[in-house]
């Protein structure tokens, strides 16, 4: 005991350092901020001084035709055949008339049929000329999307609604929804003539500083230990672009973006964006241009996209008053008439914490948690192969009655699959911990209510307590370590290892004295015994050095 306990508090100092080093910066204040807004009603109307009845959600009948593009990717001269789905209010043949939307996709792979049907329909029954398309991805994924290849891309939409024969081409306009809020400022400013864009739930801030605020509050939302939010400051200060992904620090703040009549729609339900200093972001840049023209609305109930109950259900209808607000707008705008309704309206705009800015690429600390974590899957990975050999040694020897094994001294497998059973225990615990996590994310998001928080809240301090009992098991797997080293001869002073050795004249090479020392083994008398005794020791520290480096070992 008088062994272990010095050793278990050596252990312990060095995994709490780890955990202490590897902790990232994060700002969250302001709390609990809002934004009142002007009226309680949604609705929006303009000053028609002629008394003219303006189209209105349902005035026309809609027909759909189909048309196919070769989306450009410029920065690789990749080519995607896109099929694009345009929907036109019928009777309707007046040349160059009629006003247009090009709708943008937001995360995922939607497609020109699967994607904005609802909406599409409003605007087109209202008289205007929309079109959705599929995606464009070429060989990108998630992860490695090209937003400028992508505003480009839609760019070509917005060109080939122009050269249709009913549609005036100084009135197209954009429809852009989450994720390809990050791609509409490049096309507005890029392309130079887009009259009017619709920002459904706009990300507005970077990928890592959008992305960091989002998963932050979403843990706090769910009812997380606060512990768990060390792994969302480590996991968003990853330097990213040293792996060639720079999509992380991608810089949708282009205030030219923000120059043209723009309507902001938010749910007060969605738990993805930073309302408030998006708002005040999106304002700022639009001043910024001189624009004043900007229109925003904070629907009820409603969640990211704008949706009213789970979205795990299907058919969920979008919330009370935002379609014919939408339409509204937009036809009006395209007019050129005086907005009358306030400018701001609906429900009081809310935000729990400020968007982390101040976050930003930790190289030192990236590189070290890659080599922790691929050093640990590699031993973890040795350490199962070596497990698969000894049980088919094990079966040999007991089969052909010969030998041992592995030859591990006594007490050593005891200790071997404590620590194993310990560890893995901890580190099963953790992955649990997160699972669940995500999963609630992933309902709140959807729309569904959070959860009494149970595992993910106290799992954290059952983790940290698993953690210390294994380092303890390791302190006592060193002192076992230390007390048969001792015991064998093997702990001397230099003046009794030197005692053992003397050196020829003429040549100078030490030479072991033949003497009645045999030691024996100290932890198995097979190599294979030793080999496995010795991964697997380092892989179970490697896991511990893990669970350091995502701060378990901070109490």
């Amino acid at each position: 005991m008088l062994v272990s306990i010095p050793i278990f508090i050596i252990l312990m100092g060095i995994l709490t350092s780890v955990s202490h080093i590897t902790t990232v910066e994060w700002k969250n204040e302001p709390t609990d901020r809002s934004v009142e807004t002007l009226a309680a009603d949604t609705s929006v109307t303009y000053d028609s001084p002629g008394g003219e009845k303006l189209p209105e959600r349902g005035t026309y009948d809609v027909v759909t035709a189909d048309a196919w593009l070769e989306l450009v990717r410029p920065s690789t001269g990749e080519r995607q055949r896109a099929h694009v789905l345009v929907r036109s209010p019928k009777g309707v043949t007046a040349k160059h008339s009629l006003p247009a939307a090009v709708f943008m996709h937001g995360a995922g792979y939607g497609t020109a049929d699967n994607s904005f049907g609802d909406v599409a329909d409003d605007l087109s029954s209202a008289g205007f000329v929309t079109a959705t398309v599929d995606k464009p991805v070429w060989s990108t994924n998630d992860i490695t999307r090209d937003y400028k290849a992508s505003a480009h891309a839609y760019g070509q939409v917005v060109d080939y609604l122009r050269l249709l024969d009913t549609v005036d081409p100084d009135k197209v306009g954009l429809y852009a929804t989450s994720e390809s809020t990050w791609i509409s400022p490049y096309l507005v400013r890029d392309d130079g003539h887009i009259a009017f864009q619709i920002l459904l739930s706009p990300m507005v801030y970077s990928p890592r500083h959008a992305l960091g605020f989002f998963v932050a509050q979403d843990f706090a939302i769910v009812g997380a230990n606060p512990g768990y939010q060390s792994i969302v400051r480590r996991v968003f200060s990853a330097d990213t672009a040293r792996f060639g992904l720079d999509n992380l620090d991608f810089d949708p703040l282009v205030a030219q973006g923000y120059a043209i009549p723009t309507f902001v729609a938010y749910g007060s339900k969605d738990v993805m964006t930073a309302q408030v200093d998006g708002i005040t972001e999106i304002e700022g840049m639009a001043r910024q241009e001189d624009n004043w023209d900007v229109t925003v609305r904070n629907y009820p109930v409603a969640n990211h996209v704008m949706r009213l109950g789970d979205e795990a259900e299907e058919g969920t209808p979008l919330v009370d008053g935002y379609e014919d607000d939408m339409v509204d707008w937009a036809v009006g705008k395209t007019r050129g008439l005086e907005e009358t309704s306030a400018s701001i309206a609906g429900t009081t705009i809310y935000q729990s914490i400020a968007v982390p800015t101040n976050l930003h690429a930790h190289p030192s600390l990236t590189m070290y948690g890659v080599i922790v974590h691929a050093s640990t899957a590699v031993m973890l990975v040795a350490t199962l192969i070596l497990a698969v050999v000894a049980v088919i040694r094990k079966i040999r020897c007991l089969a052909g009655r010969r030998g041992r094994a592995l030859g591990l001294v006594r007490g050593y497998r005891r200790v071997l699959v404590m620590i194993s059973v310990t560890t893995m225990a901890s580190l099963m615990l953790f992955f649990a911990g997160i699972g669940q996590i995500v999963w609630r994310m992933v309902q709140l998001i959807w729309g569904a209510a959070p959860e009494p928080p149970g595992m993910i809240y106290w799992s954290w301090y059952a983790i940290q307590a698993a953690c210390a009992i294994v380092v303890w098991a390791w302190s006592r797997v060193l002192c076992e370590i230390l007390h048969t080293a001792s015991v064998k001869g093997l702990l001397r002073t230099p003046e009794e290892w030197k005692a053992d050795f003397r050196v020829k004249r003429l040549t100078g090479r030490p030479v072991l004295r033949i003497r009645d020392w045999h030691p024996g083994p100290v932890v198995a008398s097979t190599r294979l015994g030793v080999a496995l005794f010795v991964v697997t020791a380092l892989a179970m520290f490697g896991v511990l050095l893990v669970l350091a480096f995502w701060g378990l070992f901070i109490y």
